[in-house]
């Protein structure tokens, strides 16, 4: 298999449009001519987005197939925003030739709904004692890569966003499912609260709700 970029002498696809039916999604394209079959590449939208999949992680579908399907067809059982990217093809002796389409017009963003991510904090103090103990609970529909959440820590009171304290990192994913996270040590007039590293484009994938 080998990728060409697109030109003005290539096929390329377009008017790549997509509609969701409760959890099948359809994509439907016009077809370049003399293109008898295309790639399917997708992905979480995330994620990188790779310019040149390897062919594993692609599906060939035929103009055969879209003909008698009225479109293309996928059952999404997963939440959150995923992004098709649709390959024209040809073969060129026994290899498959893919166009790389710089303008964009083959790949399309959707969104199956919000991931639920529900977080509790609880902490422990003594009376004598200069430091607390704070516990952060996290329950996911679906896996959180690690980079989608921070926590924060501030002085006095609740940090009110992501810029209103000293950030802190996750140095792992979340699995779908309730993870306890290991207890950690703050002054006792310190407070955290977990933020989206990214609050526009995360809070356009999940939902961040405390418990």
């Amino acid at each position: 298999m080998q990728y060409i970029h697109a030109d003005s002498s290539t096929p390329s696809i377009r008017e790549l449009t997509h509609q969701m039916d409760e959890d099948r999604c359809t994509l439907r394209w016009r077809w370049p001519e003399g293109v008898q079959a295309v790639y399917i590449y997708r992905t979480a939208a995330d994620q990188p987005i790779e310019d040149e999949p390897v062919v594993s992680r692609m599906k060939l579908y035929t103009r055969d197939e879209y003909k008698a399907n009225n479109g293309y067809h996928e059952r999404t059982q997963d939440i959150g925003r995923w992004v098709y990217t649709v390959f024209a093809s040809w073969m060129d002796g026994h290899e498959p030739v893919l166009i790389r389409q710089e303008d964009g017009l083959n790949r399309k963003e959707i969104s199956t709904g919000k991931a639920r991510i529900i977080y509790s904090i609880k902490q422990k103090s003594s009376f004598f004692q200069k430091y607390k103990t704070i516990q952060m609970r996290v329950t996911t529909e679906v896996t959180i890569h690690k980079e989608v959440l921070c926590y924060v820590k501030k002085q006095g009171s609740y940090p009110a966003n992501k810029s209103d304290g000293t950030v802190y990192p996750f140095v792992q994913h979340f699995s779908p499912g309730k993870t306890i996270l290991p207890i950690i040590e703050v002054g006792k007039n310190d407070f955290v609260r977990l933020f989206f590293t990214d609050g526009p484009k995360y809070g356009a994938m999940y939902e961040l709700i405390p418990e």
